[in-house]
């Protein structure tokens, strides 16, 4: 292994409460990058010095070294920044197909999503500029907020809203020269996802993908009968298990590509070796933390 990060599905998934649990005893992190050293006399796909992913959740990636079969892992260009490869797997895979599966969106169209600094919303900021998408992007107020705006505006975000903001009657102002979304994606539940859900255009879809404030989704019944909204879910290991393989290498080949081409870059990352992996632990569960912790073995 060379590096991997903390995403809040790896601590769900160590406390228990996750659609998929390892076998015990079992090690922590789904995702991370790892260099091939030696192969078996007959795996054919793979070499010695390949960078590789893990191909589903639940191989364990917080180690030094580990023993796959050949189908748990999917090659990875080398070429690419090793923070971005290390976080490749799944938060660009499902900002990617949240963009593509939902609504057939055209330049111009706009986006909705809370959680907007998440490593999700980072890589849904920079994929909706590359399909010449707009995005009103919502955060929670916090101290250093026009920092974290500039930053989020330099990944290519149209708008930066703090959840009060999004409460406002002056929101209706941002759509005098913006199109009202026909996509939201809600990682938090709770308030938030109904105020997405209010600022919807007729007949667009909300797809939820986590639920970071422990709440539910709460939809107004009026707004699901008057404007015909769409509630949606979305699992990136369900998308796996209904695709093949090669779909799934299609589409890390798609985001290597914008990653080359400087549309897509990594969250913004704190290296951690992995003999402090409490620290990092500890670091990853902090409020408003905007860095991603990653172990580097």
């Amino acid at each position: 292994m060379l590096a991997a990060p903390i995403n809040p599905s790896d601590i769900n998934m160590i406390q228990g409460n996750y659609g998929l649990l390892p076998e015990l005893p079992a090690v922590g992190g789904n995702e991370g990058v790892a260099q091939v050293v030696a192969v078996g006399s007959s795996v054919t796909r793979l070499k010695p010095g390949d960078w590789v992913i893990p191909a589903t959740a639940g191989l364990g990636t917080w180690r030094t070294e580990a023993v796959f079969s050949e189908e748990a892992l999917i090659q990875v260009p080398n070429d690419i920044p090793l923070e971005s490869a290390a976080t490749l797997g799944v938060n660009p895979c499902t900002a990617y197909r949240m963009l593509m599966d939902f609504e057939q969106l055209q330049p111009g169209d706009s986006v909705i999503q809370n959680a907007s600094n998440s490593g999700v919303g980072q890589a849904v900021i920079q994929i909706a500029a590359a399909l010449d998408l707009r995005t009103i992007n919502v955060v929670r107020d916090r101290p250093d907020i026009q920092k974290l705006t500039d930053r989020l505006k330099s990944l290519g975000a149209e708008h930066v809203i703090t959840e009060e903001e999004l409460r406002r009657p002056e929101m209706k102002n941002l759509f005098k020269d913006m199109p009202q979304p026909r996509l939201a994606l809600n990682c938090v539940g709770g308030k938030s996802s109904t105020e997405l859900l209010r600022h919807l255009a007729r007949g667009g879809t909300m797809v939820t993908y986590g639920g970071m404030a422990k709440q539910p989704v709460i939809a107004s019944v009026s707004l699901l009968i008057f404007k015909d909204l769409k509630l949606r879910g979305f699992w990136l290991s369900q998308w796996k298990k209904d695709h093949s393989p090669d779909q799934f290498k299609e589409l890390i080949l798609t985001l290597c590509d914008l990653i080359r081409q400087g549309q897509l870059t990594a969250p913004a990352c704190s290296q951690v070796p992995l003999q402090d992996y409490q620290r990092a632990l500890e670091a990853s569960m902090k409020p408003f933390v905007s860095s991603k912790q990653i172990l580097t073995m």
